[in-house]
């Protein structure tokens, strides 16, 4: 590939992709009954409920990912491509490869995962051979390497990092080495706990920032802290209250938020109250990429809430666009 082939981002991204059916249930399942759900919705997920939220917020957004050479694939691509404009030159489809799916079991206000799939045949670094010039880029950090983003970084771009769960619930510290390469790392409660082997988000949070110069932990329905590491900045705020159909993928769609509004150069505050109204927004549909906000959906939520005068002024100027 051509250097003058890779387009000019805003925000690349890197990661696992799958195609998520949410099935909403009225209760969790149990061993030898059967549970028909109230309501079901495929669509995109992993890495590219970053890109479909990024996209959607209108940033220019590249993705590197493996997809399989199936139908899955080609659907889950096309879906991407034609219908939230997200550039895949850095993209692959491999024959003899499935795409992963994930059946999200939504109930009680939470979901639980099962996946089908199987490490992808090539990694980050090997779809990455070619930078391109992007003003952020994010990734799923994990027990792979991703020497991409330290290349990311020396090039100028801000480099943003989450985890996701891990199958084995070791929780290798060693996945935080990555971190050396990283300017804000934003995993959630849980995961911060596990990696640092802490009991409070608050004590995760400060064991992380001797890592990495920004964390943004996000709580759920506890709301989102960050810890500012050069200059001792440490904010909080709360989660806006929203009726949960399917959490699958707020906690990207936070990041997503996150990033955008650093893009946009906003107080530190602003940034966690815009990625916490994207995520409570997302958890109010079924799916993780489709139920990423619109600028309208933002709109009609400040709409519905004038006393809120925290997002007003940006909410207002974009979607008037």
């Amino acid at each position: 590939m051509h250097e003058l082939d890779v387009p000019i981002l805003d925000v690349f991204v890197s990661g696992l992709v799958f195609e998520d059916l949410v099935l909403g249930l009225p209760t969790a399942p149990r061993p030898g009954t059967e549970v028909w759900a109230t309501e079901s919705h495929e669509s995109p997920g992993g890495i590219a409920n970053f890109a479909v939220a990024l996209a959607r917020l209108g940033l220019r957004t590249g993705m590197a990912a493996v997809f399989g050479a199936d139908d899955l694939g080609d659907r889950v691509w096309r879906r991407l491509v034609d219908d939230e404009g997200i550039d895949l030159t850095l993209s692959r489809r491999l024959a003899g490869w499935q795409t992963p799916l994930t059946v999200a079991l939504a109930y009680d206000n939470d979901r639980a995962l099962v996946t089908r799939g199987s490490s992808p045949l090539l990694s980050a670094d090997e779809l990455v051979t070619t930078l391109p010039t992007a003003r952020a880029v994010a990734a799923h950090i994990g027990p792979w390497p991703n020497d991409w983003l330290a290349k990311a970084k020396a090039a100028g771009s801000v480099v943003f990092a989450d985890v996701g769960w891990d199958p084995s619930e070791q929780w290798d510290p060693a996945v935080l080495d990555q971190l050396e390469h990283c300017d804000v790392f934003l995993p959630n409660a849980d995961e911060a706990m596990a990696y640092t082997r802490t009991t409070s988000p608050g004590d995760a949070l400060e064991a992380l920032a001797e890592q990495v110069p920004l964390v943004v932990v996000s709580k759920g329905a506890d709301g989102a802290e960050a810890l500012d590491a050069r200059t001792g900045q440490r904010v909080a705020v709360p989660a806006y209250p929203v009726s949960a159909a399917d959490t699958t993928g707020a906690g990207d769609v936070f990041a997503a938020g996150f990033i955008a509004a650093t893009l946009w150069e906003l107080p530190l505050e602003q940034r966690l109250r815009f990625a916490a109204l994207a995520a409570a927004l997302s958890v109010a549909r079924l799916g993780g990429a489709d139920a990423a906000p619109r600028w309208e959906d933002l709109a009609a939520w400040q709409a519905a809430h004038p006393e809120d005068h925290h997002l007003h002024a940006l909410i207002s100027a974009h979607s008037g666009r």
